[in-house]
């Protein structure tokens, strides 16, 4: 193969890797916190998963011993350490005599791989899906429907209108591409940023705020917080809020529709700060262990919370995990939906094929603040994150290639933007008129036959509002 070029191993500005790279390091925006080298794999190898180590020949990992032979006897002067082999059913490896520490960055950090360069062009043809028109405006106007639905609810809550909403800004492709190359009887697990995979799945607008609202359409009956949705029909687990307990339930899953025959991928959605939970480690072996058919997919976003990536972890990201559990890995540019696209894809046609679980790390970063209770200005600059929303944005690429394919235009962009605001303001106003579930709701759904101890609780509660409702907004519930 000839070495690959300059333009080849261009610099992306994303944090949290250590990638070797023969290009001069770019001149980083000398924006919060460092960033470290990395290196796109665009043209070197197109998409390849990271494998995990295979057991060498000796070692037999995993394998029973061959049983005994009979052999000639051996001559004493032949033996040598050599021919002791490691044994051991743990890990595959040979036995050396010299005292040595592996060092972390002994191994090159793992490449990104992209598919459209910043200026949405396809950088090497054979790995272009050829998507439709139809389909890539399909991921376009998801992608920007539902930036108009942040940016309204957002200053919802600022207005005190709703109680909490945490934004999706300039992580819509991560959503969508990977939403795009599902089955759409895939089951998910969403953490809290994956709005966008519901949205492309046609949630409707009117669901949205019926559970950000918690009204009486709301299919959680109001007894969540907003963005917590879920949707049966179209097979979203519901939201819980402690982080990475989705990871082990979503390998759960995945076991039970591999002894199914199911022939259905689960895919489980995380961020880098929730994989340093416990949950996540037991979650990946167990993943490997039973070879459930699982895409693991992590957004690192540069943040948990607070927390940037130089804080979180030494390592080289979190794809760099994978070969150590035994899952099939991969690092994508999280701001090209193509390729979040391809490697999502391929992920699945592999995971229900050959029953393994896979881990797509998808490389972003959190332009909004972690939610409405955070100001993320207290650790990180202004200047920073106006780089990534100026320069990065994955709707702007997308849209600078749908522009280069002569599928868009600028009146149709204007035209858009004011039809979408306009879908959502309809259904946000909608929401906000419908009352909130009756408080009995409150003791339903838990069992089938109301217990003599809830439902004494039950009529405690009547009683009390009985006696103090001018207290309480009770015009605001159904009746």
């Amino acid at each position: 193969m000839d070495s690959p070029s300059l333009r080849e191993l261009q610099q992306p500005l994303l944090e949290g890797t250590e990638c070797e790279t023969p290009a001069q390091k770019p001149g980083r925006h000398e924006l919060g916190s460092p960033l470290r080298e990395i290196a796109f794999a665009e043209s070197l190898r197109g998409l390849q998963f990271l494998s995990p180590p295979l057991p060498s020949v000796s070692a037999g990992l995993g394998e029973p011993r061959p049983p005994d032979v009979e052999h000639p006897p051996r001559q004493q002067q032949q033996f040598s350490s050599l021919d002791d082999k490691p044994q051991f059913p743990g890990a595959s490896a040979e036995f050396i005599d010299k005292l040595e520490f592996i060092q972390p960055n002994v191994i090159s950090g793992i490449p990104i791989y992209r598919v459209m360069d910043r200026q949405g062009q396809i950088i090497n043809p054979s790995e272009d899906p050829h998507l439709p028109k139809e389909k890539v405006l399909k991921l376009y106007k998801s992608m920007t429907l539902l930036n108009t639905m942040d940016r309204i609810l957002y200053e919802s809550q600022r207005q005190g209108r709703i109680s909490f909403y945490m934004t999706n800004y300039g992580e819509e492709g991560t959503h969508v591409g990977s939403a795009a190359a599902l089955d759409n009887t895939d089951l998910v697990f969403g953490q809290y940023r994956e709005a966008g995979v519901l949205m492309y799945r046609d949630y409707p607008l009117e669901l949205f705020m019926a559970q950000c609202y918690g009204n009486i359409s709301d299919l959680g009956k109001g007894r969540q917080m907003p963005v917590h949705y879920g949707c049966k029909e179209r097979h979203f687990v519901t939201i819980s809020s402690p982080l990475a307990t989705q990871i082990p339930q979503a390998v759960g899953a995945a076991y039970a529709a591999k002894r199914a025959n199911a022939n259905r991928v689960v895919i489980c959605y995380f961020g880098e700060g929730a994989a340093s939970e416990g949950d996540a480690h037991a979650g990946f072996n167990f993943a490997a262990t039973l070879e459930c058919p699982i895409i693991f997919f992590c957004r690192n976003n540069g943040y948990a919370i607070s927390t940037p990536t130089s804080e979180q972890y030494r390592g080289d990201g979190i794809a760099a995990r994978g070969p150590g559990y035994g899952i099939m890995s991969i690092r994508v540019d999280g701001n090209d939906v193509f390729a979040v696209y391809n490697a999502t894809k391929e992920a699945r046609r592999r995971a229900v094929a050959e029953n393994q679980p896979f881990l797509i790390e998808a490389m972003t970063y959190r332009i909004g603040h972690h939610s409405t209770s955070d100001d993320s200005s207290a650790y990180r600059s202004v200047d920073e994150v106006n780089y990534w929303d100026k320069q990065d944005h994955p709707i702007s690429r997308l849209r600078h290639y749908l522009l280069s394919q002569g599928w868009w235009d600028e009146e149709q962009e204007k035209a858009w933007r004011k039809q979408s605001r306009r879908k959502v303001m309809e259904a946000f106003e909608q929401a906000e008129r419908k009352p909130k579930p009756n408080p009995n709701l409150l003791f339903s759904d838990v069992y089938q036959e109301m217990p003599a101890q809830l439902r004494k609780q039950q009529e405690s509660l009547a009683r009390h509002l009985q006696t103090y409702g001018e207290h309480y907004p009770l015009d605001h519930f159904d009746k």
